[in-house]
């Protein structure tokens, strides 16, 4: 934390080329990971020939070591060195949603910039934050101050209960519902052609609160000047009384970013870890 605390008070553009160099060193290093990673690309990208892949396994590992450096620079960065660095588009989409008065869930997904974007956006708007608790004390005490500087309120992600509290209160909250889950809590659609053990989370709490569902999609800009972060409009017609094509409509939506920035997407998560069936062959 120390090491890192130093490094983030060098330039910006200085910032990005270390984190490039440092996924180089992080895709020989921590093969578990990559293991984990190109056995997603291949599930979700067959289409394309293993030197493609190989690619694509190798700019993700370079996004991964941006992101290494980008979360100490939020966690520390002043408001003057974040200016300037987000280019917004869809803000009038949040607004008609939270002006409908009845709370609003950001749907988002772990996309590699997700930390310093989430900065960016206190910057034009106020909103709660769900987030897993670290599992060292120091990482934890500064994750959370610095979530807690600019926004609302930040909980665990396992407080429903205060969740439901804020939606219902009319409150944003940032929400990102891709990764693997439980069987037992588990609804399986598709993410990429495969089934995916996803929680169906959204339809519920949408259900139970009538809070507006509103797309945010946050990534790195290829020339290396920002983030693009997008608004989506808020989901019609949604939810209705189907949990599963609820549930399919949010995994297609993060299956299109995907598919616009493959590179920045978290393929180290295990996204195809629990199977329909326990019998099922495992992916990983």
């Amino acid at each position: 934390m120390g090491v890192a605390r130093i490094v983030i008070l060098l330039p910006y553009p200085v910032l990005l080329r270390l984190g490039r160099a440092l996924g180089g060193i992080l895709l020989h290093l921590a093969r578990g990971r990559a293991k984990v990673a190109r056995r997603n690309i291949e599930l979700c990208f067959p289409e394309m020939d293993e030197e493609r892949q190989a690619r694509l396994l190798k700019a993700h590992f370079v996004s991964l070591g941006i992101s290494a450096l980008e979360v100490p620079f939020t966690w520390w960065s002043s408001e003057r060195r974040v200016e300037g660095l987000a280019d917004f588009s869809g803000l009038e989409n949040l607004q008609a949603a939270i002006d409908a008065g009845q709370g609003v869930l950001l749907l988002s997904a772990h996309f590699t910039s997700l930390e310093i974007c989430g900065r960016l956006l206190t910057r034009r708007s106020v909103f709660d934050a769900m987030y897993r608790p670290s599992a060292s004390p120091v990482v934890e005490y500064v994750m959370a101050r610095s979530r807690a500087l600019g926004c609302g309120e930040v909980f665990p992600r396992d407080d429903i209960r205060q969740l439901l509290r804020r939606l219902r209160a009319g409150h944003v909250v940032w929400y990102a519902p891709d990764q693997n889950t439980q069987r037992k809590k588990a609804v399986f659609v598709r993410f990429f052609g495969q089934l995916a053990a996803t929680t169906p989370a959204t339809h519920k709490l949408a259900k139970m609160t009538g809070a507006r569902v509103v797309p945010f999609r946050s990534v790195r800009k290829s020339d290396g000047s920002g983030y693009r972060l997008v608004l989506e409009p808020a989901l019609e017609n949604y939810p209705t009384d189907d949990t599963v094509a609820d549930t399919q409509r949010i995994n297609d939506i993060i299956e299109r970013w995907v598919r616009d920035d493959p590179d920045q997407y978290l393929w180290i998560h295990r996204r195809f870890r629990t199977r329909p069936d326990r019998n099922d062959p495992k992916m990983y």
